[in-house]
């Protein structure tokens, strides 16, 4: 198997394409605002897509069903940048909206900043800590598990 794309499925499309081609300064690799399917360059030529909610629940028989709301995530997107700093800033000049600064995860290697897009689908931008900021445990996996 191989992974093809992480598809987001979106009740207001258009809203959403914006987000991430124009918020977010993604690629679109295929599709434009009114259509029900697009993609983006996420490190995979169509790493990530939108697709109309509605279609999909058609597909597999459950447009009865409510989307979930309130609730925790059970995914989230992780996009790696040079500098997790420098996004935040970016990105707030163009109007995002974050949970959280840019804050040191030792203990998960990363430096990290949160944000949401138009259908509270959470988000995780993070660059990687020089290793001599690692905490032991993680270097201890380190070791262990070793870098692949």
């Amino acid at each position: 198997m191989e992974l093809n794309n992480i598809r987001l499925l979106v009740n207001d499309f258009d809203k959403c394409f914006e987000f991430y081609a124009d918020k977010l300064g993604l690629t679109v690799t295929w599709g434009k605002p009114g259509s029900d399917y697009a993609s983006f360059d996420i490190g995979l030529p169509s790493g990530l897509s939108l697709f109309k909610s509605d279609l999909l629940a058609a597909a597999v028989g459950n447009e009865d069903k409510a989307l979930p709301t309130n609730c925790r995530e059970k995914m989230m997107i992780n996009l790696k940048v040079p500098d997790v700093d420098v996004t935040y800033q970016e990105l707030s000049k163009r109007g995002i909206t974050f949970l959280n600064e840019p804050k040191n995860m030792p203990g998960w290697g990363i430096r990290m900043v949160h944000l949401r897009d138009p259908e509270e689908n959470l988000l995780e931008i993070w660059s990687e800590l020089p290793k001599e900021q690692w905490d032991q445990d993680l270097l201890k996996d380190l070791n262990e598990f070793g870098e692949k």
